[in-house]
């Protein structure tokens, strides 16, 4: 018998929305698996995640929209999602059916967002997620009594082992080819006289051909200062602000209309959860006792540290192998390309520019893997959640909360994921100041610039019978960017961003064992998110540098150091002729550099940097590590006439900068001056990628700039400070 479901449309769009910890976006994935992109929503740097879907009958697009607690908006994760649901994102339709996404073990909290999202009229599935969790804790839900209840079809689910997605997709294949029910259990509002004043309000400014919504006008009655208000008054003018404060003392004279909204809606829900959920008398059991110690003030506390050991260990230890073969295999690129590339601009462009460029960045994606899969599984099992309940009462003393912990965390990989990760923080400022913060704590690219410089001028001594020098400079660099962090976090909170001291709620999921799949499909995406915006950033600057370091070529170089060649031919042989040819071959590398555009910069500006003991080679050591400040111990190595394979571990170029001497025979390298190039690379905010990242999620240029400014003269005065003093 031929099947009779009918087709589905094309461009269905089906909206999965739900509270926080819900288990929504492992649903997501779950139903669509490797079909999915990245993206943002136009003129906000939300990122929007979309999948297909596929059904008997077609495919259909899954929008994961951000996780939220009510059709009120405080967040811009919560705006996209009211704002995608109404239909007010540009070049986006409003979705033609939405999956609400609950957790079976918290059944009251989600169904307040729920009931909303019923109400806007839309063909709606209810998928009654986490039942295997609901169950150890003895919470049993009727799925079929609470379909009757809310009017829409609820479907048992796990999505974290697939169970129940069968049927999840049969029903939503069934919903969008029949259309929305003619009945449903919510009322039309459940504060009817509410709706009434909305649809009165509404009519009003209709008949002045004005666009409203009955659903977004009623949320302008209730939510003062909210998104929905905020729209409506920018269309209509300040006089509906006058209306709606007449129409909200008129609806509930001794408070607000917001508190009568929760009221009304929390009792009915109330009376629906008494009718389809039992529960039985729960037990103290092993997760208890877990969690007793994970969110205990001084154990906790303890044991969060101990994990945050671990995980920095294991970015920097099991990287490592892994950024080697990067690195070997960017080498092995390199010099397969130039093999069968004949010498000359060309060459130098691919291989110096654009592979060298690129491998740079890449070199450093599995810290970031390795890093995000730490953080993924620990927000997944719902340790993450307490870690920064933990941290509230720290983050406090700069001004900010529990909610800036996670992204200032992700930036000792890299600053990028901890730009990225401020999205989770609902409030402008604490979102602004936790961004500024985040580029002061030490990542993975100073690393090589500390160790060069505490090898090359720090005395391998030890202190106090057990602890060795050239470690305590290293931590006292770690401590000297979180304390440059929390400094900027601090004055920020009190000047530039002054605001309210911020609330920190947040909620405590269960523990539970994150889905495997889930992770490493979010993975894949942050790591395809981190080379193309970083690697993209860095290709074009690593060009531009290629071309300042590459140009001008002057032919009387080329031929002083021909004839040194053929001199040298005439007096050695064997290794010392080797020897000879590559001393004379970095000789002229050194010079070409020197006569650079990069080189005659560092000559021009270097009396800006003379009070902090730098010549021109380390000026323009630093100046072409601003894209990238990992680039600059490469620099130094072809300044140095080293070579640019050089290393922070390579015996001559460590050699010939304490060597290094001035015009007038001092040193160029002093103990003071080293420490001053340290504290420099500490604050100064020599990474473009990051500078764009900040551009992207700030939607413009005016707080990349002034972080930029402030953490150059930062890290000026720092180095001015420790050249004169030590």
């Amino acid at each position: 018998m031929p099947d009779s479901t009918p087709a589905i449309a094309t461009q269905t769009n089906i909206a999965v929305v739900g509270n926080p910890n819900t288990g929504k976006s492992a649903l997501f994935n779950n139903l669509t698996g490797l079909k999915q992109k990245t993206a943002n929503y136009p003129g906000v740097t939300v990122e929007r995640h979309t999948g297909t879907l596929q059904l008997d009958s077609g495919s259909v697009t899954l929008v994961d929209l951000p996780g939220a607690y009510s059709l009120a908006p405080y967040s811009p994760d919560e705006m996209v999602s009211a704002d995608v649901l109404l239909g007010r994102i540009e070049d986006m339709p409003r979705p033609h059916a939405v999956i609400i996404v609950i957790d079976a073990a918290n059944l009251r909290r989600n169904l307040f967002m729920a009931t909303q999202v019923i109400e806007l009229g839309l063909p709606v599935v209810v998928a009654l997620n986490m039942m295997d969790l609901a169950s150890k804790r003895g919470i049993t839900v009727d799925p079929d009594a609470l379909s009757a209840e809310l009017g829409v079809k609820v479907v048992p689910v796990v999505a974290s082992s697939g169970s129940g997605t069968t049927n999840l997709k049969k029903v939503i294949e069934k919903m969008i080819s029949s259309g929305p029910d003619t009945q449903h259990g919510v009322p039309s509002s459940l504060i009817p006289e509410i709706h009434s004043a909305a649809i009165q309000l509404t009519t009003e400014l209709s008949g002045s051909d004005k666009e409203a919504q009955v659903f977004e006008t009623e949320r302008a009655i209730i939510d003062k200062g909210g998104a929905a208000e905020s729209r409506l008054s920018k269309q209509q003018g300040d006089t509906l602000l006058h209306t709606l404060d007449s129409i909200r003392a008129k609806l509930n004279p001794n408070g607000t209309v917001a508190a009568l909204e929760a009221r009304q809606r929390y009792a009915w829900i109330d009376t629906v959860v008494g009718k389809v959920e039992t529960r039985s008398p729960s037990k103290t059991g092993f997760i208890d006792l877990l969690d007793a110690v994970t969110s205990h003030s001084f154990f906790g506390l303890i044991l969060f540290f101990a994990i945050m050991a671990t995980v920095f260990q294991a970015v920097f230890s099991w990287a490592g192998p892994l950024m080697d073969v990067i690195d070997d295999g960017t080498a092995t690129l390199g010099t397969l390309v130039a093999s069968n590339l004949p010498e000359g601009a060309l060459q130098s462009l691919i291989v110096d520019g654009a592979i060298a460029g690129v491998g740079s960045v890449i070199i450093f994606l599995p810290q970031i893997i390795i890093l995000f899969a730490f953080i993924i599984f620990l927000e997944d099992s719902g340790y993450m959640a307490r870690a920064a309940f933990l941290m509230d009462r720290v983050m406090r003393t700069c001004g900010l909360s529990g909610q800036s912990f996670i992204p200032m965390l992700s930036s000792f990989a890299c600053a990028i994921p901890g730009v990225m990760a401020t999205r989770v923080i609902p409030n402008p400022r604490d979102r602004m100041a936790t961004m500024l913060a985040a580029p002061f704590l030490t990542c993975s690219a100073r690393l090589p610039v500390y160790a060069l410089l505490i090898a090359a001028f720090v005395p391998d001594a030890t202190v106090l019978g057990f602890l060795n020098m050239q470690g305590l400079v290293l931590f006292g660099m770690y401590m000297l960017g979180i304390t440059g962090g929390i400094f900027t976090a601090f004055v920020m909170k009190r000047f530039a961003l002054r605001g309210p001291r911020p609330i920190f709620l947040i909620e405590i999921p269960p523990y539970r064992l994150p889905n495997l799949k889930s992770m490493g499909i979010r993975l894949l995406d942050r790591g395809r998110i981190f080379v193309y915006r970083a690697g993209t950033v860095i290709f074009t600057v690593a060009v531009v540098v290629w071309a300042m370091v590459y140009f001008p070529r002057p032919e009387a170089l080329f031929i002083e150091y021909d004839s040194q060649r053929i001199e040298a031919i005439a007096l050695y042989e064997g290794e010392d002729l080797d020897e000879q040819l590559a001393l004379i071959g970095n000789k002229e590398s050194a010079a070409l550099l020197e006569q650079s555009y990069l080189g005659r910069m560092g000559q021009a500006i270097q009396p800006v940097f003379a009070p902090l003991g730098w010549d021109w080679k380390v000026t323009a050591g630093v100046i072409a590590s601003f894209p990238a400040r990992e680039v600059v111990v490469a620099v130094l190595g072809t300044i140095y006439a080293v070579g640019e394979e050089a290393d922070e571990t390579d015996e001559r170029l460590l050699e010939r900068l304490q060597n290094a001497k001035n015009p007038d025979g001092s040193p160029v390298f002093t103990l003071g001056m080293a420490i001053g190039v340290m504290i420099f690379f500490a604050f100064c905010l020599q990474c473009m990628a990051t500078v764009a990242i900040m551009r992207r999620e700030t939607n413009g240029w005016k707080w990349p700039i002034a972080a930029w400014c402030y953490m150059t003269g930062m890290g000026y005065i720092g180095a001015l400070l420790a050249y004169q003093l030590i």
